[in-house]
């Protein structure tokens, strides 16, 4: 095992947590129409097109032409962003600082949305802490896409093989030893703590 030298966070669902139903339980009481909602209009596959780079006005329009009936709630998707980052998960954040504090080398590459990682930056702060971040909406790729872990190794003058990428998504850790990086998935801090300690790293 190459030893590590860079580490890279992902955001979503390490760092800070995402849950789209929390914006939507008072706009949509009935959880039955809730999960029809976001199965059917507002999908994943939808809105990773924002995280692609896909402008919010566009991607309303796609959703509105097909669903007119829905379309305060289609519009309220990106309205109410806001409200689906709940919290900062925050043994994961502790882990983030005792790493840079350290003086370990800490990059993050997120599948986010352009203007709504802005948002998130202003209101966590711990989220531009490390050297700096590879963002898919600004770049126009996503994981587990192959160019998107390329790019993040380009801009930050990584070594592949001594990256240790921390993922939620089981897909996007198969795409970065895809990539050539060493890679855990993210289950909660405990475990993390406990896999960065197999690497030799301690927290």
């Amino acid at each position: 095992m190459t030893p590590v030298k860079h580490i890279v966070f992902d955001i979503g669902q390490v760092l800070i947590h995402y849950e789209p139903d929390a914006a939507f339980r008072s706009l949509i009481p009935d959880a039955d129409e809730r999960k029809w909602f976001f199965d059917n209009v507002c999908t994943s596959a939808w809105n990773i097109e924002q995280d692609r780079g896909r402008k919010w006005e566009d991607a309303e329009a796609l959703l509105i032409a097909d669903f007119p009936d829905c379309e305060q709630h289609i519009r309220a998707f990106r309205q109410n962003w806001h409200l689906m980052i709940t919290h900062s998960i925050d043994g994961s954040v502790e882990i983030l600082r005792k790493l840079i504090a350290d003086g370990h080398d800490v990059t993050m590459l997120t599948n986010f949305a352009s203007d709504t990682l802005r948002e998130a930056w202003e209101r966590f702060p711990f989220l531009t802490t490390s050297r700096g971040v590879t963002v898919s909406g600004d770049i126009g790729y996503i994981k587990p896409d192959r160019e998107i872990y390329d790019r993040h190794v380009a801009a930050f003058d990584l070594d592949p093989a001594a990256t240790l990428f921390i993922d939620d998504s089981a897909k996007n850790v198969v795409g970065a030893q895809n990539a050539g990086w060493q890679a855990v998935q993210f289950i909660d801090p405990a475990t993390l703590r406990a896999d960065l300690a197999r690497f030799g790293i301690a927290v």
